[in-house]
């Protein structure tokens, strides 16, 4: 078997439980969203709202370092979230769906024309208003829920579709992330900047080098976070530059890594291993070690922090983002709330740009020769994941705290996210109900 048959039969795996883990997370995700919308329209809304401004941090003499929960969970918390979506576009580029032009150019194009449409139809309702900053609002597609939506439908779902639409998401993460970095910076301090790229360049030389210690890699990841929270540019997007210098396959070679585990076998075998032999002989316990030195190197380090982080990301960091920043108090008319500007382009990105966008360039992509259809997926099945695609949940909640300070603007913002959000969720429903093959 090749290094990239086994990269690609690795890459498959921790697909599978990727898409589980999504799937679980965003039932964890959704009791989240509805505790924090229960309590910001209760009796409770007073401290629901007084605790995302509690300030938490340490004092040492007069001087003290206090942030609000709410901001160190978006710019904390929030880097690790941002790191792991690095470590999957990193192995979507090395072993997965983009890491060819034949395979990557349909999701890629299907990602373009997710952006560009459902920024420029929310232009056409906020050009010149106050609204304006928010274009980035209803690019965005949150991939736990809809992957949650389409686990419905169990295996009357194809594996191509779901693995279009994942792709589609990491691509659209990709440009939310540069999006962040260059429209939602308002000023760059380019010595702290620099001061991230030395940090980058030193986890670059100290991988290249073999350097394994992870406190290593801890404190220089802190030293990034620290340079690009201090340049001006948001520091989540220091989480995605470090994932991306982390390795995605196997640091040694399988051939040498069957050489090590026959030889060591042979000698652990002939010895006659017993479970205390190794006591008295040191050289057992030398082949065992080189055994697992051996393992240890086959495993991917881009896949193993990837394992390691998504159950933490999916259960504990996102459902924490969600209880903290989609509580909004509906005070007045839920319907005049979708009525101003801002909800409703996120609406009409959301729900309808987002399905437009996606089927008209996956449309030009097949019809150009550069792009075939996944196997098994039809198009009417390739618009119901996109109608889902219009779940912009997390990320768009995200850009919204980014775009605004106006409270009221922002309320408004987060219900055209709910209300867009719940809606691209049941067309999507809907649509995949008639068009998927009925097992």
């Amino acid at each position: 078997m090749s290094n990239r048959q086994q990269d690609g039969h690795a890459a498959q795996g921790v697909f599978a439980r990727f898409v589980h883990s999504q799937v679980t997370g965003s039932a964890l995700l959704l009791v989240s969203t509805a505790a924090a919308l229960a309590l910001a329209n209760s009796r409770w809304a007073a401290t629901y709202f007084g605790l995302l401004y509690t300030k938490v941090g340490v004092s040492w003499g007069a001087t003290a370092f206090a942030l609000s929960v709410q901001y160190w969970i978006n710019d904390l918390l929030m880097v690790v979230f941002f790191f792991v979506v690095g470590l999957e576009i990193k192995r979507e580029l090395v072993v997965g769906q983009l890491s060819s032009a034949k395979r990557a150019i349909l999701p890629v194009m299907a990602a373009l024309g997710g952006m560009v449409v459902p920024a420029l139809l929310y232009w056409q309702f906020n050009a010149g208003g106050p609204g304006a900053p928010g274009w980035g609002i209803p690019m965005a597609t949150d991939i736990a829920f809809a992957l949650g939506v389409l686990s419905l439908f169990g295996n009357r779902v194809p594996v191509g579709l779901k693995v279009f639409l994942t792709a589609l998401a990491i691509v659209d993460d990709l440009g939310a992330v540069l999006v962040i970095a260059v429209f939602y910076t308002a000023s760059i301090n380019l010595v702290a900047l620099a001061g991230a790229g030395v940090g980058l360049a030193l986890i670059a030389w100290a991988n290249r080098s073999g350097l394994r210690h992870p406190l290593i890699y801890v404190v220089l990841a802190l030293g990034v976070w620290t340079g690009v929270l201090a340049s001006g540019v948001h520091a989540t997007v220091a989480g995605v530059l470090v994932a991306l210098l982390v390795p995605v396959r196997a640091k040694k070679d399988p051939h040498a890594f069957f050489d090590v585990v026959q030889g060591r076998l042979a000698e652990l075998q002939a010895a006659r291993l017993t479970p205390d032999s190794m006591i008295e002989d040191r050289s057992q316990l030398d082949a065992i070690s080189d055994l697992r030195r051996a393992a240890g190197e086959m495993r991917p380090v881009g896949l193993v922090l990837e394992e390691l982080f998504h159950p933490f990301v999916v259960f504990a960091i996102l459902p924490l983002f969600a209880f903290f920043n989609a509580g909004v108090a509906f005070d007045g008319s839920f319907v005049d709330g979708v009525q101003h500007p801002v909800s409703l382009g996120i609406i009409v990105g959301l729900v309808l740009g987002k399905q437009i966008g996606i089927l008209l360039f996956s449309w030009l992509a097949v019809r150009s020769g550069r792009a075939d259809l996944p196997d098994g997926v039809t198009w009417s099945q390739i618009y119901g994941g996109a109608c889902l695609a219009g779940i912009g949940f997390t990320m768009s909640l995200f850009v919204t705290e980014l775009a605004f300070n106006d409270a009221g603007i922002l309320a408004r913002a987060k219900v055209g996210i709910l209300a867009a959000s719940l809606a691209a969720a049941l067309w999507g429903a809907v649509v995949l109900q008639f068009r998927l093959p009925r097992k």
